[in-house]
């Protein structure tokens, strides 16, 4: 494998933004694909995030898929339910955008805790990152069940081996994080604009 697991994402992310700067829907979508292939690294561990993740790409990307040229900026897969009021609806793609941002919030605290706590565990290293991101979002069930996934976390060297391929790394990782978490941020923004980030699951 020529680079890292992150090297395909890293890419992706320099065309998101349309010239105007408005991110589109489906550089973005492909950008959260590439992270898949990480994830399958974690094994066992991330099995729920990966299909949460892959579930939500689908609904957003079937979405666009039906009128491209109108669906063609993430934010109007939102617009258009938020002008019908079916946002909240929990197979709506807003949440889907949600949930997936939340995700990939989640993903990219645990990359950053593992170039800048290097004497963390994997697990110490997921559970910490998951606190920080995704916790107050979920009911108990889902929170137990993240809580039991952790502890089936890989071991850090050997995941670390296994994606960095013949890259540097935590330079991608250190890439990676910091170009794609202003997009995140920005989804939040957007969704906070119309009172839709802080639905909570079931």
């Amino acid at each position: 494998m020529e680079g890292t697991v992150f090297a395909p994402a890293i890419e992706g992310i320099k065309t998101v933004k349309s010239d105007q700067g408005e991110i589109l829907s489906q550089p973005f979508l492909e950008v959260c694909k590439h992270i898949l292939p990480v994830i399958d690294k974690f094994g066992a561990a991330m099995a729920l995030v990966k299909s949460d993740i892959g579930g939500n790409i689908s609904r957003l990307e079937s979405k666009y898929a039906s009128n491209p040229s109108r669906f063609n900026y993430l934010y109007s897969l939102v617009q258009v339910e938020v002008e019908t009021k079916t946002a909240k609806s929990s197979s709506s793609c807003t949440n889907g955008l949600l949930w997936l941002t939340r995700a990939m919030d989640f993903l990219v605290a645990l990359f950053r805790n593992l170039i800048d706590h290097e004497d963390w565990s994997m697990s110490q290293a997921c559970t910490d990152s998951y606190t920080k991101t995704l916790k107050k979002w979920h009911g108990w069930l889902a929170s137990s069940s993240f809580t039991v996934a952790m502890k089936l976390a890989p071991d850090r060297k050997k995941f670390m081996d296994v994606v960095g391929g013949t890259g540097d790394i935590n330079a991608d990782i250190e890439k990676f994080c910091s170009a794609f978490s202003p997009l995140l941020e920005e989804n939040h923004k957007f969704l906070a604009r119309f009172g839709l980030d802080e639905l909570k699951a079931s």
